[in-house]
């Protein structure tokens, strides 16, 4: 059974007698069916009744509804109401517009609006550049998706991938205080994504793609960096191989080995999968070994898709074949972007000694990272109830604060190297153990420290 947890926060407000002990009956009944109780607070006090809102994560909503049966069984107890926080959070949106300069009388309201910006327009007329530094432009991007690929639940459709695009543009505000704004398309059309967008990109200045399916993205971030003069991120590639890379070094730091000597495996070869075994080779690997789902990519094999063309003429430099567990044995590095569940802890003890385990599929490992700490010497994941959180908004926030900020639309490979840097750097020597190899979501200089460090690599490219 899975673990409560904040995603599934509920607030039951309760009918209770009021004598000494019923706040204590409250909890223990909601915690005696497995509720991790994080607040209880009494919200009316009359003679003979309280009013109590009790607060606690639960698993899902068949485990709230097991929580409000419990909590009712008490004597004299109603629950009047069961609210999901998730859901009130989510209520009327994420994300709202709000004025960066004052309105207060007609004198600023002819500035900021006619007759006076009459003349702002006509100087973008002349020379469109000026838009950056006049409009919203200067520190605008777009998030872009077409709801195919929205976390681990697949093509749910625009509307539906809206919540995560809201979310992702409050990210990039608190983290790196760029303004985003949530652009969810109505077509799969790879043609049409690409007219869209090229379309609406006078307002942005960048593009950040998110949740699009392979391999069709493959092909809309590279036609769009070709025709466009703003910069494309595509954060589920990209975003995934910074982190990932930030976390490597620091986890071989850990067990004493370096890039080029170890033996990597990765699940997935999808958008992340492709984009991490790139940035890895980038950075000096040499053996790796990438899987899709009917076992590794090889030379020998004839494939249609160009990104496993690629695959099969860049990895897998001994030849080995067969299934993902049989060429995960001896290896000394796991990396999964792929299903959950797919590993079990035999197959994580045939890995070498010292083994780092990366399995990053979310929500559901593609091991269970209890299970695999038994085996492996350093353990990641990308959720944030395990140690190791491999987040990507420890990297896209600062990435595009750093775009912005050097004024530049190419993205190469050295930046994302410096951005992985950057990220593992903020893990100080006297820091760095197994269970602490990157730095916290919530560290408030990491988003500056990877915008500084594309900066210096754009600096550094014009000297």
């Amino acid at each position: 059974m899975a673990n409560p947890g904040p995603g599934n926060s509920i607030t039951l407000r309760i009918d209770a007698p009021s004598n000494f002990h019923v706040t204590s009956e409250l909890a223990a009944a909601a915690a005696a069916a497995g509720a991790a109780v994080t607040a209880l607070d009494v919200v009316e006090s009359h003679p003979a009744t309280i009013v109590v809102d009790l607060t606690c994560n639960t698993t899902g909503e068949e485990h709230a509804e097991q929580i409000r049966a419990a909590v009712e069984g008490l004597q004299g107890v109603t629950v009047r109401a069961v609210s999901d926080r998730t859901f009130l959070m989510h209520l009327g949106g994420k994300l709202e517009v709000v004025p960066s300069v004052p309105l207060r009388n007609r004198d600023d309201l002819s500035r900021a609006y006619t007759p006076g910006v009459a003349r702002v327009c006509i100087a973008i007329a002349e020379d469109k550049s000026k838009a950056r530094n006049l409009t919203v432009k200067r520190n605008t991007i777009a998030v872009v998706t077409d709801g195919t690929a929205v976390l681990g639940l697949g093509d749910i459709g625009p509307e539906a991938a809206l919540p995560v695009m809201e979310g992702k543009a409050a990210l990039f505000k608190q983290f790196a205080d760029v303004d985003a704004w949530p652009v969810c398309l109505d077509t799969k059309d790879t043609e049409e994504i690409i007219k869209i967008v090229k379309a609406i990109a006078p307002v942005y200045g960048g593009v950040n793609l998110e949740d699009i399916a392979a391999p069709r993205c493959f092909e809309i971030e590279a036609r769009l960096r070709d025709e466009l003069d703003i910069p494309v991120f595509h954060d589920d590639q990209h975003g995934t191989a910074i982190v990932t890379l930030a976390a490597l070094q620091n986890a071989l730091k850990v067990v004493g080995k370096a890039i080029g000597d170890v033996r990597i495996v990765v699940s997935g070869v999808g958008a992340a999968g492709n984009a991490i075994v790139q940035l890895l080779l980038a950075e000096g690997a040499v053996d790796i070994v990438a899987c899709g789902r009917n076992g590794a990519i090889t030379r020998d094999e004839e494939y249609t898709d160009a990104h496993r063309k690629e695959l099969a003429a860049t990895t897998n430099p001994r030849g080995v074949s067969g299934t993902l567990k049989e060429v995960l044995v001896g290896a000394d590095v796991f990396i999964g972007v792929s299903a959950p569940n797919i590993l079990d802890e035999n197959d994580i003890a045939g890995m070498a000694d010292d083994a780092i385990v990366f399995a990053m599929a979310n929500p559901t490992p593609e091991v269970d990272p209890i299970v695999a700490s038994k085996h492996a010497a350093v353990v990641a994941t990308g959720r944030s109830d395990f140690p190791n959180q491999i987040n990507n908004v420890l990297a896209f926030p600062g990435f595009f604060r750093g775009l912005l900020d050097a004024g530049v639309s190419d993205i190469t490979p050295p930046m994302l190297v410096a951005a992985a840097q950057a990220i593992a750097d903020r893990v100080g020597d006297d820091e760095l153990n197994a269970s602490f190899i990157i730095p916290s979501v919530f560290d408030p200089l990491v988003a500056g420290a990877v915008a500084d460090a594309i900066v210096r690599v754009v600096e550094s490219s014009k000297e």
